[in-house]
């Protein structure tokens, strides 16, 4: 199918082409990754240096203590990497005894954070140049500042209410008592140190030497149970994707403990449904997509985790017979509302790179809500990803927490194969958003044949656990009605924080075609 460049909704940004590129959230974190690929880097290399550079310069969505996981075309196959962390050998059910739900905050939210591992074996196994000089940007940012961006500056404001009783966090981030303004210069010292050390050490340093030994003692002080084996034996994990079909095409995910399984399994049963004789912007197509993201949703929570937790197969879930009998479910007139109770936030970065001898990467990493888990190690610039609230407390469910144990991610990057060959990889960053913008992207895309521009440019729908569906301003007003007529509980025109940012590279004949998010404050640049 080719692709359509008319795009018939708003849109700030034009589509991106380019023999090189690099699309992200964050355009100093773009130009990082240009940086590399000028400097005879690989995408490979560019997706570190970009990963590296957005734990300074967006650091509201990620930071050194983040997990990740990655997606990569090597030029012959796709390879999977789960860089997301356990948790301390220490968790169990009775220790957790003491809360009524998993905290947020805190040490007791900290699983051993896993994104410098990932930088680490993407460059081992995949990297042309030397590991330390993919810090060079980043280290730059840290230590000479940045001016912050304006999405940036307004997500981090929250913090300052958010964080207030956790002095190591307001000292690193908010100095002077506030979130530094739109436009104005931020120095991150303690980043920068920090990065140094991981750069020389290739992740020794954070993983088994002096940053380890800071996270514990810091861990201890504050009633946590992390130890120094705990961040020894973690490991960054190479993966087979799992996969589904949508028409033509394959999306292709990571294995729980991701929830990439949601965005499979609606997307399998909107492969039942005929979506691509309906218009992408229609009532019908949109009713369809909300139903099969309904099921989905439910399957997650009751059988998504640790995969080696999981009480069934993924073979199961994922095969046209499941997804057949699943579709027959769908009511074209009526919708089937509802409540799940799984637990998300928007607060992630993603981005993906190519270059000119084919290689391409989709790759995310979060601190999940907000800043993370509150906790900033002293006099380091780490801040600590608070995945632990991903768990869960009820008796018997695979997703219970323990000890050495992943818990629930809502990361996922996304890669599109078409015949065997690359076609797109993406990742729409957000919350549950990323598994329901994964369906909506590949709606477009694969099926309507929608440039990643005008894709992501689309006005978005999205489902809330309690079964809202929520309109982002764009929808005609018929369509509207229609959803409501059959069911539907509808607000319109939501915050566009509720609907992601999606980044996007399109492989064509004669190079690439890449899109950026109107959402961030991102940017797809090439050469």
């Amino acid at each position: 199918m080719s692709l359509d460049w008319n795009n018939p909704y708003s849109s700030s940004h034009s589509p991106v082409f380019a023999d090189n590129i690099v699309s992200t959230s964050q355009p100093l974190a773009t130009s990082a990754g240009l940086a590399i690929l000028a400097a005879g880097g690989n995408a490979v290399d560019a997706a570190i240096a970009t990963a590296i550079c957005l734990t300074v310069v967006e650091p509201n969505n990620n930071g050194i203590g983040s997990d990740a996981f990655a997606i990569i075309w090597d030029g012959d196959r796709l390879h999977g990497l789960n860089a997301s962390g356990r948790s301390p050998s220490g968790w169990s059910p009775s220790f957790f005894s003491q809360y009524e739900q998993m905290p947020q905050q805190g040490w007791n939210a900290v699983t051993v954070p896993g994104a410098v591992s990932a930088w680490v074996e993407m460059s081992e196994r995949f990297g042309v140049l030397p590991f330390e000089k993919l810090f060079d940007r980043a280290i730059e940012y840290a230590a000479k500042g940045y001016q912050v961006g304006p999405k940036t500056g307004y997500y981090w404001k929250f913090a300052e209410r958010q964080f207030k009783n956790f002095p190591d966090f307001n000292k690193t981030f908010l100095p002077h008592g506030k979130a530094p303004a739109i436009g104005t210069r931020v120095v991150l010292a303690d980043h920068a140190q920090t990065l140094r050390k991981i750069a020389v050490s290739k992740g020794r340093a954070f993983y088994e030497g002096e940053l380890a030994e800071l996270m514990v003692a810091d861990s201890t002080r504050h009633g946590g149970v992390l130890c120094m084996d705990d961040l020894a034996n973690h490991s960054a994990d190479w993966v087979d994707t799992i996969s589904t079909r949508l028409g033509e095409d394959e999306l292709h995910e990571i294995p729980p403990n991701g929830q990439g399984l949601m965005a499979l399994i609606a997307t399998g049963i909107a492969n039942q449904l005929g979506l691509g004789k309906l218009s992408p912007d229609s009532a019908e197509s949109i009713h369809f997509q909300i139903e099969a993201t309904r099921i989905a949703y439910t399957i997650i929570e009751r059988e998504l985790a640790d995969i080696a937790s999981m009480q069934v197969k993924l073979d199961s879930l994922l095969n046209e017979a499941f997804f057949c009998q699943q579709a027959d479910l769908i009511d074209p007139t009526q919708a089937r509302v509802r409540q799940t109770n799984i637990g998300a936030a928007p607060d992630t970065v993603y981005l993906t790179t190519a270059d000119k001898s084919g290689m391409m990467v989709s790759m995310i990493q979060s601190n999940f809500r907000g800043f993370g888990s509150g906790i900033v190690v002293p006099n380091t610039g780490i801040s600590l990803q608070n995945r632990g609230s991903g768990f869960s407390l009820e008796s018997g469910h695979p997703n219970q927490v323990g000890g050495n144990k992943r818990p629930y991610h809502t990361i996922i990057p996304g890669f599109v194969m078409s015949n065997n060959q690359p076609k797109m990889s993406f990742g729409v960053m957000g919350g549950h958003m990323q598994a329901q913008g994964h369906l909506q992207m590949m709606i477009r895309v694969a099926q309507h044949g929608q440039n990643p521009q005008t894709a992501s440019d689309a006005p978005r729908w999205y489902l809330q656990e309690n079964g809202t569906v929520c309109l982002e301003d764009g929808f005609a007003t018929d369509v509207i009605e229609s959803l409501k007529a059959r069911g539907h509980t509808i607000i319109e025109n939501n915050p566009e924080h509720l609907f992601g940012g999606a980044q996007l590279i399109y492989r064509l004949a004669d190079g690439y075609c890449a899109g950026s998010d109107h959402r961030k404050e991102g940017q797809a640049a090439g050469f």
